[in-house]
């Protein structure tokens, strides 16, 4: 070993334990408290091991955020707080912050988008924190508590790319290793990744044979994408589901700590989280949002795809703050994440009796949905769910089943085109403007009297042939729309979308367009 690798080693081995120091002496527990590691009897015997949630949604403020709140703002000088704190954040962040500054006497201002639910909102105030709605984007917010720190000397509090934050986050393992000291694997979610950074420079000192997972939403996967570049680096887009981790980049504090002490990182759908909200709810009666089921999701993905046996499993519970009325979407979408429905597009002959005989083709299974239109064509194409047992080869097998009967059929399962749209729109094709028809999908933030602001942007410059909104309850509406484009007309259509600023995709080429709708 070289001078320079050995003094590089030293000065490694000195961080850790100051980063274990910091954590064993962090006075988080003047506001939080030491919530329960709750062992989950179904689901362990149904995975065949034993599995562990660790309930941060028992803080005062539903959420674990509140450790590294407390932390950061305990560390600050009287010079620093005095004119006090600020951040932005729609989320768990500002409940946490909130709650903390007034334990501590320290003024504390949080941003918010104008589109963050009133529920939030409302918290916020609640835990003494004063609220200051700009903008409909977090972005906007974000841009706007730097303006504001400046003009006013307030201290910005970062979500998570800060080393205060991650030692009061850390503390959530310290607690679990002295509730369960050999658990084998810990998986934990990953948004910018405080959390996960504060529990694996931690658990990787105290118990080295602890393998670390880190779990993120597919759609928001900052920290795979950071691996891969081999430094922190922005997502074009996130999805919006899980709310609490839809993080574009993550932090640089953050990043290097998890790529020394995190041994894998894996991602799970949309689906796959509802399906695991729903298993909490069913086991603890708790409803987790999104972004708190997310690890608990990794962690059953984990265990079915690398077939592990009476292993000790644990998965952290990061937060229970849910919007109530995105919980008609959960439902919707939990047993496709089980694998217990599967979503097809099946051709059968436009003739009587033809229904009949495709149900008896399905040898008894449950039909959960079953969507069509007369169009007058030789053959007809429905849209239908099947009901499955939560077996990962059933759907291969059904499919296979309907070939050998001569149906054709698609497989929509995996389709979120089919799946957020379609399925609610079956009704025939259009004849009128099928060649000049062009799909796309729109994202705009929810307020009141969003939606009209939307249809107003979009202007009478080209006539709309499709609409599709439906509001699940969510910080961001999803319109799906036709235009009839012709092609003289395409670069103007273009300029027309791109002044817009709205995030949208083209999906004309969608397989569940094209079929039901085009």
């Amino acid at each position: 070993m070289t001078e320079k690798q050995s003094q590089q080693l030293l000065s490694e081995q000195a961080e850790q334990l100051d980063y274990l120091r910091r954590i064993l002496l962090a006075p988080v527990y003047d506001i939080a408290v030491e919530t329960e590691l709750t062992h989950l009897n179904k689901l362990s015997t149904r995975l065949n091991n034993q599995i562990f949630l660790k309930r941060e949604d028992q803080q005062p403020v539903h959420s674990f955020k509140l450790r590294g709140a407390y932390n950061k703002l305990s560390s600050l000088t009287e010079a620093q707080c005095i004119h006090g704190v600020i951040a932005a954040s729609a989320g768990n962040h500002a409940q946490g912050l909130a709650l903390a500054a007034s334990k501590l006497g320290i003024k504390a201002t949080i941003v918010m988008p104008k589109t963050t639910p009133d529920i939030k909102v409302d918290n916020v105030r609640r835990f003494g924190g004063e609220v200051r709605l700009v903008g409909n984007s977090f972005n906007e917010a974000q841009a706007a508590s730097i303006e504001y720190a400046k003009t006013e000397n307030k201290t910005i509090i970062h979500p998570f790319d800060d080393t205060d934050v991650i030692v009061g986050q850390g503390t959530v393992a310290k607690e679990l290793l002295q509730q369960l000291p050999n658990a084998d694997i810990v998986f934990i979610p990953v948004g910018g990744g405080g959390l996960l950074a504060g529990m694996a420079v931690y658990l990787k000192q105290l118990s080295p044979n602890t393998k670390i997972i880190g779990v993120e939403a597919e759609d928001s996967a900052c920290l795979q994408a950071a691996l891969a570049a081999g430094k922190p680096t922005d997502l074009e887009q996130v999805g919006l589901f899980a709310d609490g981790v839809a993080v574009k980049r993550i932090g640089e504090v953050t990043f290097d700590l998890i790529e020394r002490y995190c041994d894998e990182v894996i991602t799970v759908t949309t689906d796959e989280i509802c399906a695991s909200i729903k298993d909490i709810f069913e086991q603890t009666r708790v409803i987790a949002e999104p972004a708190g089921a997310l690890s608990l999701a990794g962690l059953q993905k984990y265990a079915q795809q690398h077939q592990l046996n009476d292993q000790s499993l644990v998965a952290v519970l990061s937060g229970a703050n849910m919007n109530f009325h995105s919980l008609r979407y959960v439902s919707e979408r939990c047993e496709l994440g089980e694998n217990k429905e599967a979503i097809l597009a099946v051709t059968i002959p436009e003739e009587k009796g033809s229904f009949k005989r495709f149900c008896q083709s399905l040898n008894n299974r449950v039909i959960t949905e079953f969507n069509y239109r007369y169009v007058g064509e030789p053959t007809a194409n429905v849209f239908v769910g099947v009901r499955l047992s939560g077996d990962m080869e059933e759907r291969q097998r059904l499919l296979k089943q309907l070939s050998n009967a001569n149906y054709q059929v698609d497989d929509f399962t995996d389709n979120e085109l089919a799946k957020l749209h379609v399925r609610y729109m079956i009704g025939g094709k259009s004849s009128d403007t099928a060649q000049n028809e062009r799909l796309f999908s729109f994202e705009f933030p929810e307020h009141p009297g969003a939606l009209e602001k939307f249809l107003d942007a979009m202007g009478e410059l080209f006539n709309i042939t499709l609409f599709h909104y439906r509001n699940h309850g969510a910080a961001f509406g999803q319109v799906l729309a036709g235009f009839d484009v012709n092609k003289d007309k395409e670069d103007e259509f273009f300029e027309h979308l791109n002044a817009l600023g709205y995030q949208f995709e083209e999906a004309t080429d969608n397989q569940a367009y094209q079929a039901f709708l085009n």
